[in-house]
């Protein structure tokens, strides 16, 4: 791995250099003497997780170093699934946190890995930091498989808390996303609160920084501002994941809020990686002076179905992509525990026009799960029915309760559009992008359609109809 002659942005940060050799190569950890008892974590206390599947089939879970049952060791919480559905705990990727990035940041474990494949070897980007500390690192791991051996390569980009005019805070160096253009260019999306959400252009051959940040642009510097938030809010915004939208262009996921009990996800899109980021209504992600709850389309957020549990604070979400479909991989906590948190995994949708959209339902496995989407509902029929919606603008910040009820199509106004896509308009005459498509409910244990739609007014309504249950709804 050649070094790239590239420098820190932070006066004093480690090397920033991609070394000749890596700092440690370890195996994964699972029996390590000081490890907490995991054989019944399962799904449990994954948080800020992200997905890859290997050349078998295997499902790899990579996530944050935390644990509602007490301190945990460091190094990279690793599951292992066949269906995305059973989590078997694995052990840690690494023994802790590698010394370059523990030594800049006093980290005593890793956030929010991020795992990518690089022709015959993986990458994992870790986070480095402490709560509320903006001397943060993320650094870098290779490995031959997702199981390990994860080899140390050091930090890729570090940051301290840097003392500047208002609307010159330096971003803080957690929440590594990588993007892949078409062409094989490649960018760095990471920040947290602070300063907010920032791209850097990384160098594909060694997976550290390109290029070095400008001298006198500390707002843009290192790299270009994607998306923030107003200090009135904490400038609550994080865990940015950004991906290609069907027929051109981009779209950002990130968490609003307070990952403890008002987190929820909300998207942008863009023509380029770098921005702007306009959400449904226009509004930039960078956009302070609008209401600071007006900015960003809530896409999921706290809320329980008549019946099932309460879920608190969804976030931090990643995307697996697989042939036919996409997955949403993201946290939640428990309602009636908040300290309770583990993964779950839901189907992302696109609409006809280019939005993401969540399900509203956990994903169940491929035996109940149909990703065929020439057989999904295809006749206006199926939105005539009885459906349990959770209405997401609404109060994206806390736990919405779904309520019973018809969908708002003015008559005569719905279109199909093929592959469980709709176009229709309210009764007041706003135009709404939906998709309809197969899914389980997870209250009744049977299978049942589910909606995800999304207005001109930027209000997303998602939702399972209740009143026509079984196989045969998927031909609806």
């Amino acid at each position: 791995m050649p070094a790239p002659t590239t420098s820190g942005p932070v006066s004093g940060a480690p090397s920033l250099g991609a070394p000749d050799t890596p700092r440690a190569t370890v195996p994964a950890a699972p029996d390590a003497p000081d490890a907490p008892d995991t054989s019944a974590w399962g799904a449990r206390h994954a948080h800020d997780p992200t997905a890859v599947v290997d050349d078998d089939g295997t499902y790899w879970l990579f996530s944050t170093d935390a644990s509602a049952e007490g301190p945990v060791r460091g190094g990279v919480q690793v599951r292992r699934s066949t269906d995305l559905v059973t989590w078997e705990f694995h052990g840690w990727a690494l023994p802790g946190v590698p010394g370059p990035a523990a030594a800049w940041s006093g980290a005593t474990g890793l956030w929010a890995p991020e795992v990518v494949r690089a022709d015959d070897e993986w990458r994992m980007y870790y986070s480095a930091s402490s709560f509320g500390s903006r001397r943060s690192a993320i650094g870098l791991a290779t490995a031959p498989h997702p199981r390990g051996p994860w080899a140390d390569w050091g930090v890729v980009v570090a940051s301290e808390h840097v003392p500047a005019p208002e609307g010159l805070e330096h971003p803080n160096a957690i929440d590594a996303n990588v993007v892949t253009e078409a062409e094989g260019s490649q960018w760095l999306v990471y920040g947290s609160f602070f300063a907010g959400i920032h791209a850097l252009r990384l160098d594909p051959e060694t997976g550290f920084v390109a290029d070095e940040p400008a001298p006198g642009t500390l707002h843009d510097a290192p790299g270009t501002l994607l998306a923030r938030r107003p200090r009135s809010v904490d400038g609550a915004i994080e865990g940015a994941f950004v991906l290609p939208r069907p027929g051109g262009g981009w779209a950002m996921l990130v968490s609003y809020g307070s990952l403890f009990s008002t987190y929820h996800l909300r998207v942008a899109v863009a023509d380029s990686v770098t921005g702007p980021y306009l959400d449904r209504t226009g509004h930039d992600l960078r956009d302070l002076e609008s209401p600071p709850d007006e900015v960003g389309t809530a896409v999921l957020a706290g809320h329980r179905f008549p019946g099932g549990p309460g879920l608190l604070a969804p976030g931090h979400a990643s995307v697996l992509t697989e042939p036919g479909r996409q997955l949403l991989v993201h946290h939640v906590r428990e309602a009636e525990d908040p300290t309770q948190h583990r993964v779950e995994v839901r189907r992302l949708v696109w609409t006809h026009d280019g939005w993401p959209l969540v399900a509203p339902q956990p994903w169940a496995g491929p035996d109940r799960e149909n990703d065929d989407a020439a057989r999904w509902p295809a006749s206006v029929d199926v939105l005539d029915g009885t459906w349990e919606l959770l209405h997401l603008a609404d109060r994206p910040d806390d736990v919405q309760d779904a309520r019973s009820g018809r969908l708002d199509v003015a008559p005569g106004s719905a279109r199909a559009l093929g592959q469980g896509r709709f176009t229709w308009t309210t009764a007041t005459g706003t135009p709404i992008s939906a998709v309809v498509f197969p899914s389980w409910d997870a209250v009744r244990g049977r299978p049942a359609p589910s909606v995800v739609a999304i207005g001109s007014d930027g209000r997303v309504v998602a939702g399972t109809r209740t009143d026509a249950p079984g196989p045969g709804t998927i031909d609806a």
